[in-house]
């Protein structure tokens, strides 16, 4: 059976032979029907897009996150190799998003105290700035 499964599959007419020997591939260029090795396209995924669901029906959601099954008493399953792996990324990443979230916040504050520094700094040195004496003091308080 092995030496069999070794050797090339091409079987008879009309049956294509998919592997990569220089016997077949006369086969399939000869062929009358087209042979196309590009991957299918996700169907609907930009209308699930659109309307904020997965991309695929396989990322997340009840068929995804639920046991596929249960005990007769109503105990749950235990939880399969995938739903742990996918709870241990979400934990993962809502780590990730809090650790941004607090490096966020105090990067806006920093700024903010940065920007009232910077403004404390121009008042002190308007404030240090010679002061007007004499007519010109006298013309400033009339213009104002």
């Amino acid at each position: 059976v092995y030496p069999v499964l070794l050797r090339c599959l091409r079987v008879s007419k009309g049956v294509y032979c998919f592997c990569s020997c220089t016997c077949c591939f006369p086969v399939l260029r000869l062929s009358s029907r087209q042979f196309s090795t590009t991957c299918g396209v996700q169907g609907g995924e930009q209308w699930r897009k659109e309307h904020g669901v997965a991309r695929s029906g396989t990322e997340y959601g009840p068929l995804t996150d639920l046991p596929d099954w249960s005990f007769a008493d109503g105990r749950p399953a235990p939880p399969m190799k995938g739903q742990l792996r996918r709870k241990q990324e979400r934990e993962v990443l809502a780590r990730r998003i809090v650790m941004l979230n607090n490096e966020m916040d105090r990067g806006m504050e920093a700024w903010s105290e940065k920007r009232e520094a910077a403004k404390k700094m121009e008042e002190h040195k308007k404030s240090l700035l010679l002061k007007p004496k004499g007519k010109l003091l006298m013309k400033k308080k009339s213009q104002s």
